[in-house]
């Protein structure tokens, strides 16, 4: 879990993680998500006492908590001002490892582009003409590293490309020497990860304080 909290902050720019008794506060610094409270425990560890405590505490819009369990278990927890993700989500794992050059190579039409800013690796996955087709990046942080924002254009999909993306991400964390890799993904995502030897560790809840404006 620190692992993945670690690696997120490196890849959005996000403030350190400030410890807590039950997890993390982490300031984000985005109109619609200034902070996020991430729990530390994941599965059965996760305290209901500690998940209330903290939900009733936050009275700041559009603020995010994060846990790792099932919503069906964890969402009662949470009062009417809290907006609770209908999408599951999933923290997930694999054991990195070389990756063959050929199966760093685009398909015919695309060309793949690569960069690192800021300890970030990114790829992107372009048509011929420079049009946004993919994309995705991995922050290294010591042994682990962790993909996000994984994206393939809905006109590009089925064709590999996502694929491509993980691929050359986990390639270029594993000659860091970074031996796993973390990410947090959604049920579309789970499918490709897991083509690619994910394995999901648990499950996850995403809620967010509602504005005032929201019933």
């Amino acid at each position: 879990m620190r692992a993945w909290v670690d690696g997120w902050v490196v890849s959005r720019g996000a403030a350190p993680p400030v410890l807590e008794p039950w997890g993390y506060t982490i300031h984000v610094g985005q109109i619609r998500h200034p902070s996020r409270h991430v729990f530390g425990a994941v599965n059965a560890a996760v305290q209901e006492a500690d998940v209330r405590t903290v939900a009733a505490a936050v009275s700041g819009a559009d603020i995010w908590v994060k846990v790792f369990d099932a919503p069906a278990r964890v969402a009662p927890w949470f009062g009417p001002e809290w907006w609770i993700d209908p999408e599951d989500g999933y923290l997930m794992t694999l054991a990195l490892a070389p990756v063959a050059p050929q199966r760093l190579v685009a398909p015919e039409g695309y060309r793949l582009h690569t960069w690192t800013r800021g300890g970030v690796v990114r790829a992107m996955v372009t048509t011929a003409d420079g049009s946004w087709a993919a994309r995705g990046q991995i922050a290294p942080t010591g042994r682990t590293a962790v993909a996000d924002q994984i994206e393939t254009s809905p006109a590009h999909r089925r064709r590999g490309l996502g694929s491509l993306v993980m691929r050359t991400l986990q390639a270029a964390a594993f000659e860091q020497g970074c031996e796993v890799g973390v990410l947090a993904g959604t049920v579309e995502g789970r499918a490709l990860y897991e083509s690619l030897g994910w394995q999901v560790v648990a499950p996850l809840t995403s809620a967010r304080r509602k504005g005032p404006d929201e019933s």
